[in-house]
């Protein structure tokens, strides 16, 4: 199976705002799965290189450990991303992006796109992770 791999963002860049890539706003239920355990949270943005997702009232996670997030579309259309926890403020979890299938990707894409008001920043982004050697076979 082709992955690709991608990292974490929030919206796009104000003046004093490190981020580069485009963020969606979307709100859905997802799925967080980290050391075998199971949790339910809701996703409150999306990028091709990251997630925003609130986690219940102790949900025991910890800045750097990996998870994997499940968000379902459609009954057949599901992104899944294996992730990095990058920071935790509160209930809010910052997921850096480490790799998406190529289904995943394809769906995700198409989410951000369709949000988007500029779909040549979309294009310039995903160019972005090509150049920097984040997509493998």
């Amino acid at each position: 199976m082709q992955r690709m791999c991608a990292g974490e963002s929030l919206l796009m860049s104000t003046s004093n705002d490190r981020r580069q890539f485009l963020r969606s706003v979307f709100h859905a239920p997802v799925r967080l799965r980290r050391g075998g355990q199971d949790s339910q949270g809701v996703l409150h943005d999306v990028s091709l290189r990251g997630a925003l997702v609130e986690v219940p009232a102790g949900w025991a996670g910890q800045v750097g450990e990996l998870c994997s997030l499940q968000l379902t579309l459609a009954s057949d259309v599901t992104i899944r991303m294996e992730a990095t926890v990058a920071h935790i403020e509160g209930r809010h979890v910052g997921l850096h992006c480490e790799r998406l299938d190529l289904d995943s990707m394809t769906h995700l894409r198409q989410l951000v796109e369709h949000n988007a008001d500029d779909p040549a920043l979309l294009e310039r982004e995903l160019a972005t992770l090509v150049a920097q050697g984040r997509a493998t076979a």
